[in-house]
């Protein structure tokens, strides 16, 4: 018989419905590459709906952990800023409800992989602080809300030496990366920078104290640069093995 494929809880958006969309009435969606990504690289794809009271119960089924990007923001206040930015955009109930995932998953020790808003959840649960607009504090670096279709490269990042991502990527340095982000990690708190845009932007960090916790700033689900799909495969190898 083959061996059972780990069961990868994905993070969905939630969308409050209106005319002209999929319903009138609040609904759930995440992208298909997200679930496709993660059956290509051996993992099973299981939605997770968002429920913060029953982030444990969701945990407690899981092997491995993905939190979904989308067009929202984390709210200044869980990393200290005293104003917003008027560019940030919330979704209170996403975020209580994949903090309440997260903090589940480390307690339980099984690996965890951050994307795009995913990364930033994780660098703030780490102690990190946000730039809120990256137009405004860095207006000299590269367009992260790149204008070419996101399933092509934007620019370049270079991985960081002696980090799980650097294990990861094997030998790769510089990698091709897809870009669609107005915020950016600022300072890290406890969390280990992993990768650097060309800019200097920080586009990946890790939990240097977790077995695999782990996030980029990119969409790696795209696969457009070959160390994505070792990124994939290396988080399904990973909720496969015992803690």
């Amino acid at each position: 018989m083959a061996a059972e494929r780990p069961v990868i809880g994905i993070t969905l958006d939630l969308e409050n419905g209106g005319p002209g969309q999929y319903s009138s009435f609040t609904w759930c969606a995440v992208r298909e590459n997200y679930l496709s990504a993660v059956a290509t690289a051996g993992g099973l794809p299981m939605a997770v709906p968002l429920f913060p009271q029953l982030g444990l119960e969701y945990v407690a089924k899981l092997d491995g952990l993905l939190i979904t990007g989308g067009a929202f923001d984390i709210d200044p206040l869980l990393y200290g800023a005293p104003q917003r930015h008027p560019s940030v955009t919330l979704r209170p109930r996403r975020t209580r409800a994949e903090s309440a995932l997260l903090a589940a998953a480390l307690h339980r020790n099984i690996p965890v992989l951050g994307i795009c808003g995913g990364m930033q959840l994780i660098a703030v649960a780490l102690g990190a602080t946000l730039i809120q607009h990256l137009p405004d504090t860095a207006p000299t670096a590269l367009p992260h809300e790149q204008p070419n279709p996101r399933d092509e490269a934007s620019h370049g990042v270079d991985i960081q030496p002696d980090t799980l991502l650097a294990r990861i990527a094997g030998g790769a340095r510089r990698i091709a990366v897809n870009s669609a982000h107005h915020q950016a990690v600022g300072t890290p708190g406890r969390a280990r920078v992993n990768a650097l845009a060309e800019d200097g932007v920080i586009e990946g960090v890790e939990d240097p104290d977790h077995r695999f916790c782990l996030g980029v700033q990119w969409h790696p689900e795209f696969g457009i640069d070959p160390a994505d799909r070792t990124l994939f495969k290396a988080f399904i190898q990973a909720s496969g093995e015992q803690a």
